[in-house]
């Protein structure tokens, strides 16, 4: 799909517009951009490269500029879509692959202008675009906050069902991990956006006009920002995991602990059985009245003594 934008309200033909959206393109729309403007449009493998050299290009003072989007919002997966931009003195091509509110805000911002230029519907699309990042950190965070109230909960420990606790702790670590490869996504769209705004402000400082390099460099700046909050959401991330996991490793311990103890009381009882279970004829003990209770009681008295000495170590 083409969308062509004019820099001015009076329809202008398509060489003259200011801005044009490419929305999965056909070939007739590729060769007839390059026809209007003598601009080479990216296809789909130049813009899923992943060199330094192949995101930022200077071709005949056109600015060749690629970078993987995340376009989604809510619930949507957050797959990064690759989005390619060439900026000139003339004209704005953006090519993607993917449907984008972002880009329409940015359409409709535009169009309610008198007149615009290529560089300040760059800007826009930018500024659109790090608003975009800033909600997903937002999200991000907001959703860490609940993992960490229910992992750091406060006052005494719960003692619910030990396979719900785990299980529970379990599903906290999928969340946080999900958490962390979103951040990893997010951290390289804002590089990839920081590159770009740096790119157009050095290589297009002679035509961009300084109102608009002030804007790109507010916008590296917004973008450090950013990825210093997302690299604590990260660490976030790393202390929560390993607060689930040590939780789970001390939950196994008590059931280890529990069993340890368990064998051990049922040693000393056992010997004394199996001692009185030897029928060996002069045994004295085979004579007595009381001898069954007396052996009774000598297995519960050797049971008790175990866990009178774990409870005095302070081990239960």
């Amino acid at each position: 799909m083409l969308r062509a934008f004019p820099s001015h309200h009076a329809p202008a033909a398509l060489s003259q517009c200011a801005w044009v959206d490419l929305t999965d393109p056909t070939d007739a729309e590729r060769s007839s951009i390059e026809t209007s403007f003598g601009l080479r449009v990216p296809t789909r493998a130049e813009i899923d490269e992943i060199e330094a050299t192949s995101r930022l290009q200077l071709d005949n003072g056109a600015l060749y500029m690629t970078a993987p989007l995340i376009l989604a919002s809510g619930n949507e997966p957050w797959i990064p879509a690759s989005t390619g931009f060439v900026l000139t003195k003339r004209v704005l091509l953006t090519v993607r692959f993917a449907p984008s509110q972002y880009f329409d805000t940015v359409v409709k911002e535009i169009t309610d202008l008198e007149a615009f230029e290529p560089a300040l519907a760059f800007v826009r699309i930018l500024e659109a675009l790090i608003d975009h990042m800033a909600d997903l950190l937002e999200a991000s965070s907001g959703e860490l906050d609940e993992v960490s109230h229910i992992i750091f909960r406060p006052g005494p420990p719960r003692r619910g069902k030990l396979s719900h606790e785990a299980a529970q702790l379990r599903e906290l670590m999928i969340r946080t991990g999900r958490t962390s490869e979103r951040m990893a996504r997010i951290h390289y769209t804002l590089v990839c956006l920081d590159r770009m705004a740096k790119f157009a402000a050095e290589r297009g400082r002679e035509w961009i006009a300084q109102n608009l390099i002030s804007e790109l460099q507010s916008v590296s700046s917004d973008i450090a920002s950013l990825v210093q909050f997302a690299d604590g959401l990260v660490n976030r991330v790393q202390l929560l995991q390993d607060a689930a996991a040590g939780i789970i490793n001390i939950d196994q311990n008590d059931v280890m602990k529990v069993l340890t103890i368990a064998s051990v009381v049922g040693i000393p009882p056992v010997l004394v059985v199996g001692i009185y279970g030897m029928n060996f004829k002069n045994m004295p003990e085979y004579d007595w009245s009381w001898g069954y209770p007396y052996a009774l009681v000598l297995m519960v008295v050797t049971a008790l003594l175990p866990l009178i000495w774990f409870k005095w170590k302070d081990w239960i």
